[in-house]
Order: structure tokens, then C-alpha cells, then sequence
């Protein structure tokens, strides 16, 4: 049996502080850009290709995150990480640099130089999040990090918080001229993200200890592609059901017949590889299906609450985007808090299944809430609401991963930390779609009904598109909407119709989560309680390491 790999404290903490930098910055680059797509839209010309800008970074994120864990525990952690880093780096670096020469050879204009530099952003993002998490692993034991684990939960709230204010502040204060050239201020949106990265590249390669790895194993090409294969074409399916095509297109079908043959075939190449990708022995531990089963549930709800009530706020209630956002403030507020408030008591306890079970509890009580709102619900009423919310999520984020690297062998440590994010990751992208899905048919059901009772209100059917456009109207030409609206009564009545319409679909989406998560607290309370060990997983003499 090998021995112990001791790190000192000094590189420890510098490898957790260089770690939770380039995972805040991983976190905003999803959120940041939110409030600057406006402008950049205006600037690049690009309203057609608008969602792509996310949707490209999504989709190379998501579907890396399982190839990655498996390259940390094969070549090593420090490898992939600043192989993430580097990819991160040249996409921010390309993304502010998008349309400032022109069309170019292959990329086109400014837009789609955009989207190809935010899908490199995102290969790299997809690194980081997955091998911070295993990084901890290997370094603190499972009840010491569970602390950390609640704190890089508190990060990722604080990005949610954050990333849309300070990608307004670049946006809106950021245009500089330097030598002449003018610098659009929402380039800086990518460009800030370029000192902290090389400062914690910097503390990487100089003070992040040698940790164990994998030796003599390969690479999973066939499952590597066939992850690729799958999952883009489910992901693409989900994110334009209902928007850009109806859920019964061809399109939408073939696209979701591909991905159940291409995941059919994925699991088939893994029960015959060697070295697979994703070692399919995991499914037989009950902690590794029940715990990413409960997180993909979770996600799914998070996702579908956190993405529409910001739209709900807006074209339901009437608030300005900065009153939504702040609004918003009551759910991370309480993420925040619970998360890094559980993760101390689990590590003071080394027991995470009641705080698991507390927060959701607490998570069903915040759903229930959410399903009495109306179109005259306040602010500090819908706030209140929030908070509970944003309480109960908070220790599922941190605990579903701890519960899982802390019942999987050292070998398999990377990943099954990977196929946690990637589970939570395709269940947000679902909790969208589906919370969209019905919201849209929910607001088209409301619509009718109130044209058949007041025809000269009567509202053609919208969809999500119509109405983030009306939201994205009200932003940035507030004094426009509002003189329309006072001028013509009958554009009051349509106004009001919508409200109160949206104001009934958004409670169909809000029953939906309270029923995800009724069976997402099934699940949970299925996690075997094992307690937390208390030294860091090391390999055994049949698991030989590899120094990096």
C-alpha cells in the first residue's frame, strides 16, 4: 500500500484560494453577460443569433464535464485544470475581441465570432467547475471539506448575485478610448476575467502540490465522442422545444430520437472498453443513483424558478429589470447563507443527511409559497417567499456531491464528481425547457380565455420569445412603453391581459417544481446516511498512483 501524500497548510489554502478564483469566474461568465446582451446585440448585429450566445457556452460546458473528470483521474488534476484555465482564458480574451475587425474567414461577422469564442470559453468552464470540486477531494478529507464544498455554494450564489450587476456596471460605464480606439464597454465583460485567471494560474503552477493520479489507463475515445453525440443533440432539442420550433416538429423529434440512440450506444461501448468513461459498476452503489438522481431533480426545479420569475417580475408585475434583480436578491440571499452555514455544521457533525433533509423540507415549503402569487403580489411579499426558497436549496447544492465522492473509490473519485455536475447541468437545462413548456401553454390557455371575455383585449398567443422581447422593450426603452401606454387604452387593456395571464401560467410552473421536488425529497430521503470519513481517500495497493 502507498503511503499518505501530506500537503503542507501553505499549499493547501493557496490551492483552495487559486481554486475558488477560477470557479467564481467559471460561475460568472454565466451570468455576467446577461445584462450586456443588449448592447452587444445593438453592437454586433446579431438579435437573430441572440440566445446563442448562452446556448454555445452551455453546450460546450455541459458535455465536456464527464470527459474531463475522466482526463483528471487518468493524466492528472493540475493538468486539466490549466488546460481549462487556458481555454478559458483565449475564449474570454477572443469573445471581447469579437467584431472589432470586421467579417472574418470561416467565422463570419461579430455575432457568430462571438458564439464560436463562447463555446471555447465554455469547453475551458466546463473544467473548471468539474476539477475544483475533485481537487478538494483529494486534498481534505470528506468531513473536513464540507465546509468548503457549502463555501464554493456560497460562490456560486454570490455569482448569481453579482455577475448581472457587474456586467451592467462594464456595460453602461466601461466604454474607454485608449490610443485613439474606442473600447466598447461590455468587451470588458470578457476582459476582466483575464488578471484573476493568470493569478491563479500563477499560484497553480508554483503552489499547488503534486496529487495523486490514475496510471496505465486510456482514453475512452468511443465514449468520449458518443457523449458529444448524444447529449448536443438532447440539449439543442430541449433548449428549442417550444421556441424556435413546436415540440412535434420533425426537427425536435429526430434530434430526440438521435440522442436516445446515440445514449443506447454509449452504454453499450462502456460495458466494453477497458478504461470506460464512465464506469457504469457506479450505478450499482445506491448513494451514486440516488444522491445525482435527488441533484438532477433539484436542478431542474432551481433552474425553472430562477430563470422565469426575473421574466414573471417584469411583464407579470410590471417591475423594472433593477427591481427584479434585486428581488432576486431574497433567493441567493438565503442560498447563500444556508449553504455556508450547513457546511460548517456538517463538518462540526460529520453526518450530512438531517441538514439534506432539512433543507428539503424547507426547499417544499419555499415551492408552496410560490404557488399563491398573483399579479398584485408585492415586493416584500414575493421577497419573503424567496428567502425560504433560497433557504432550502441552499444544502442539496454543496451535499448531493459530498454524499457521492465520499461512497466512490479513490480511482474513480474524478469521475464521479464529473457526472454529478453533468447530471445537475442537464437536469437545469431541462428544469428550462419544461418550466417553459408550460408556461407557454399556460399563457396561451389564459389568453384565449380572456379574449373570449373581452374581445377588445384580446392578446394574439405568445411565446417565450415575445415575451423576453417585451421584458429586453420595457429595459431599454422605459419611457417609450410607458407613453404608449398612457396614450391608448386600448394597449392598457392587451397590457393588462398579459399581466394577469402571465400571473396564472407562472403558478402552472410553479405547481410543476412543488411536484419535481415532492419527488426529488423521495429521493433524498433514499441516500444511505454514511457518515463522513474523516481523512482524505488515498489508493489502495490494487489502485497504483502515478505522481503528476
Amino acid at each position: 500500500m502507498n503511503e499518505p501524500h501530506v500537503h503542507s497548510d501553505d499549499e493547501r489554502r493557496l490551492t483552495l484560494i487559486s481554486v475558488m478564483i477560477v470557479f467564481l469566474l467559471a460561475a460568472m461568465s454565466q451570468t455576467v453577460i446577461a445584462t450586456a446582451m443588449p448592447r452587444i446585440v445593438g453592437d454586433l448585429s446579431g438579435l437573430h443569433l441572440y440566445a446563442w450566445a448562452t446556448t454555445a457556452y452551455l453546450l460546450a460546458s455541459t458535455v465536456m464535464v464527464p470527459i474531463w473528470g475522466k482526463l483528471g483521474d487518468l493524466y492528472g488534476r493540475k493538468v486539466v485544470l490549466l488546460t481549462g484555465i487556458g481555454l478559458f482564458l483565449l475564449g474570454s480574451w477572443l469573445g471581447g475581441l469579437s467584431g472589432e475587425f470586421g467579417d472574418l474567414p470561416l467565422l463570419g461577422g461579430g455575432m457568430t465570432q462571438l458564439i464560436t469564442f463562447r463555446a471555447i470559453q465554455g469547453l475551458g468552464g466546463g473544467a473548471l467547475f468539474t476539477t475544483a470540486f475533485a481537487i478538494l477531494a483529494d486534498l481534505f478529507a470528506p468531513r473536513e471539506r464540507a465546509q468548503f464544498s457549502g463555501l464554493f455554494g456560497s460562490i456560486f450564489g454570490v455569482s448569481s448575485l453579482f455577475g448581472p450587476l457587474v456586467g451592467g456596471f462594464f456595460t453602461d460605464h466601461g466604454t474607454v478610448t485608449l490610443f485613439g480606439h474606442v473600447i466598447a464597454g461590455w468587451r470588458w465583460v470578457f476582459f476582466f476575467n483575464i488578471p484573476f485567471a493568470l493569478a491563479a494560474v500563477a499560484m497553480i503552477v508554483w503552489k499547488m502540490p503534486t496529487l495523486p493520479r490514475r496510471g496505465g489507463g486510456g482514453i475512452d475515445w468511443f465514449g468520449a465522442a458518443l457523449i458529444v453525440a448524444a447529449f448536443v443533440p438532447l440539449l439543442l432539442a430541449i433548449t428549442w422545444g417550444g421556441r424556435e420550433h413546436p415540440w412535434g416538429s420533425p426537427l425536435i423529434l429526430g434530434m430526440l430520437a438521435w440522442s436516445i440512440a446515440g445514449v443506447a450506444a454509449f452504454l453499450w461501448i462502456e460495458t466494453k472498453v477497458r478504461d470506460p468513461i464512465l464506469p457504469l459498476v457506479l450505478f450499482r452503489d445506491r448513494t451514486f443513483v440516488t444522491a445525482n438522481g435527488a441533484g438532477f431533480v433539484y436542478s431542474m426545479a432551481f433552474m425553472g424558478v430562477s430563470s422565469f420569475l426575473p421574466l414573471y417580475m417584469q411583464v407579470g408585475l410590471g417591475f423594472p429589470a433593477t427591481k427584479s434583480g434585486l428581488t432576486m436578491l431574497a433567493l441567493m440571499g438565503g442560498f447563500v447563507f444556508s449553504s455556508t452555514i450547513c457546511g460548517q455544521l456538517v463538518t462540526r457533525t460529520g453526518h450530512f443527511k438531517p441538514f439534506m433533509v432539512g433543507g428539503g423540507a424547507m426547499l417544499i415549503v419555499g415551492a408552496a409559497s410560490l404557488c399563491f402569487i398573483g399579479p398584485d403580489t408585492t415586493t416584500l411579499d414575493l421577497a419573503w417567499r424567496l428567502l425560504i426558497f433560497g433557504i432550502g436549496l441552499g444544502p442539496g447544492q454543496s451535499l448531493f456531491s459530498l454524499a457521492v465522492q465520499n461512497a466512490v473509490p479513490f480511482h474513480q473519485l474524478g469521475v464521479a464528481t464529473s457526472s454529478s455536475q453533468f447530471t445537475r447541468q442537464i437536469g437545469s437545462t431541462m428544469g428550462v425547457a419544461l418550466f417553459g413548456a408550460l408556461l407557454t401553454a399556460g399563457l396561451a390557455g389564459e389568453l384565449t380565455r380572456h379574449a373570449a371575455a373581452d374581445p377588445s383585449a384580446q392578446v394574439r398567443v405568445l411565446d417565450l420569445g415575445d415575451l423576453q422581447r417585451m421584458a429586453l422593450d420595457r429595459t431599454l426603452h422605459p419611457a417609450e412603453a410607458a407613453a404608449r401606454s398612457a396614450a391608448d387604452p386600448v394597449v392598457r387593456a392587451q397590457e393588462r391581459t398579459v399581466r394577469e395571464s402571465f400571473s396564472v401560467a407562472i403558478v402552472h410552473g410553479m405547481i410543476f417544481s412543488l411536484v419535481v421536488l415532492i419527488g426529488g425529497f423521495v429521493l433524498m430521503l433514499m441516500v444511505p446516511a454514511t457518515p463522513l470519513r474523516e481523512s482524505p481517500m488515498r489508493p489502495t495497493a490494487a489502485e497504483p498512483e502515478a505522481a503528476e
